[in-house]
């Protein structure tokens, strides 16, 4: 039986699901072996097989998750005859394209023989695969996440589209992300590797060498910014000042995305209007019970005084999207469809509002309006400028940048921020500079431990040579850091029941 073999076997009363992960293996052990039960449809390529067990030491998993993955992965190669074409050059390569650039002559470009092309949603998997039968590709295998495990035999090179797009990472235990796995998998393959994405982050450019298109490229591919400054609105406006009502009221559909999830608690000056924020790392603060303001991301502590006026009289953000939707149908005397992660169906009006799922759910818009782009802007996490700059690049793309006559506009209480100047090398440059002195990544390797049990996991690994402890925060998580991903992988092997989540989005 062939290694990557998926086999039932009677387990305890059970029968479960197994894999031929070796032949000839032995044991010292005096056991009783168990014979096949059956022999179930599907197979597992033996590079797949051995690319599991890295994985399950990268990510602090089980191997089975991987297994299984790599099995129920659908194989979403066209099926027309190849054409090779000239390889990009550069082993590792990270192209910085602006967001409402077609990527299409870039990964014909890249693709060399049989080729793994990752991209960030099914949808997108689907109309792929028609422009690769439609320009005569065969020997590229087209997947979303998942796809990272799709098999794909001589392996000649690996692109992936998007790379920044949280969705490459899964979320639950082991929360593995799809391109550190195709990069590795064209690392062992010896193939070029080309991540293509708008908007580059520190532990791309760690990876790998930056490629940058040229200037009217770029600027072509970003949508025209409007920034609304609201620090010196009368606060009686409520939500929507002046601007963005009469942006709303025009014409061409448009989209208002709000979101209520809020992973920052955000305050505001009464007096002049301006975000609270950590004076070190620029961070969202909240009051804690001592009426002070503390930062989640850095630590710091200040009095409750406003950094840009001296007043001591801070006022909450509070928004939601159903409220917003109610008051802008108000406003411009048309419905207003709202739509959130939870919503089936996007509603058949002009003006739609909701939150980010909004610009997941419609792929074409006049306009993007950002209610209160702060609530990123300021999140109390160090991917924080990233994820924002990440919205506008998505919503960039739904305008078609300045390609056509779509713009993108945004309300702010930082009409400053780095962010809004829409360049990706200066953000990624700050951010450098930042996660240099505050000990993140890529310059650390860090892992979660969350869960009943994650204080007497934490409490092993204290003292261990290379690695710092942290914790515990006030969900009774603990972060452990260390110097590099071989070491922080290594220890984590003794942890027996936390939850563990390494390379955290959110910390």
């Amino acid at each position: 039986m062939r290694v990557g073999s998926v086999v039932r076997i009677d387990l305890h009363g059970r029968r479960v699901r197994g894999w031929v992960v070796a032949e000839g293996a032995g044991t010292d052990r005096d056991v009783a072996l168990k014979p096949i039960a059956k022999v179930s449809p599907g197979f597992v390529a033996p590079d797949l097989v051995d690319l599991s067990t890295w994985a399950a030491w990268r990510w602090a998993g089980k191997r089975r998750t991987f297994l299984s993955t790599a099995t129920s992965v659908k194989d979403r190669g066209s099926s027309t005859p190849a054409i090779l074409h000239r390889s990009a050059g550069v082993a590792r390569t990270v192209l910085r394209l602006a967001p409402a650039i077609d990527p299409w002559p870039y990964v014909v470009e890249a693709a060399q023989g049989p080729t793994l092309l990752l991209v960030p949603s099914l949808a997108r998997v689907e109309r792929w695969q028609r422009r690769l039968r439609d320009a005569g590709m065969t020997n590229v295998v087209v997947g979303a996440r998942a796809g990272a495990w799709a098999a794909c035999p001589a392996l000649a090179s690996v692109v992936v589209v998007d790379a920044h797009d949280d969705v490459y990472v899964e979320e639950r235990a082991p929360t593995w992300n799809a391109w550190v796995v195709a990069a590795e998998r064209a690392r062992r393959a010896g193939a070029p590797c080309l991540l293509i994405t708008p908007t580059p982050t520190p532990e791309h450019l760690a990876w790998g060498d930056l490629v940058e298109t040229d200037r009217a490229t770029e600027r072509r591919g970003w949508a025209r910014l409007e920034v609304v400054d609201r620090r010196g609105d009368d606060p009686r406006t409520g939500l929507w000042s002046t601007r963005v009502v009469d942006v709303v009221r025009g014409s061409g559909r448009v989209l208002c995305i709000l979101n209520r999830t809020g992973r920052a608690r955000l305050l505001r000056c009464g007096t002049c209007g301006t975000v609270a924020t950590c004076e070190r790392c620029a961070s969202a603060v909240h009051q804690n019970a001592d009426s002070e303001l503390v930062c989640d991301r850095c630590g710091m502590v200040r009095p409750t005084v406003c950094a840009a006026c001296g007043a001591a009289k801070l006022k909450a953000l509070r928004i939601g999207t159903a409220r917003a939707a109610d008051e802008l149908t108000a406003l411009v005397g048309e419905p207003v469809g709202e739509v959130t992660g939870a919503s089936e169906d996007v509603p058949d009006t002009r003006v739609l509002i909701g939150t980010e799922a909004l610009l997941h759910r419609v792929g074409r818009a006049d306009t993007v309006v950002f209610v209160d782009l702060d609530a990123e802007l300021s999140a109390p996490h160090f991917r924080a400028n990233e994820a924002a700059l990440a919205l506008l690049a998505r919503a960039s793309r739904i305008v078609r940048g300045r390609l056509e006559d779509g713009r993108v506009v945004v309300q702010t209480r930082q009409p400053d921020h780095p962010v809004l100047k829409l360049e990706p090398h200066r953000v990624v440059e700050e951010d450098d500079v930042l996660r240099r002195a505050l000990d993140l990544p890529p310059y650390v390797a860090l892992a979660r431990l969350s869960g009943d049990d994650a204080a007497a996991d934490a409490e092993r690994l204290r003292g261990r040579l290379g690695l710092v402890v942290l914790g515990p925060d006030d969900a009774g998580a603990y972060l452990v850091r260390a110097g590099d991903d071989d070491t922080l992988c290594d220890a984590l092997r003794d942890v027996h029941d936390a939850r563990v989540a390494v390379d955290p989005v959110r910390v």
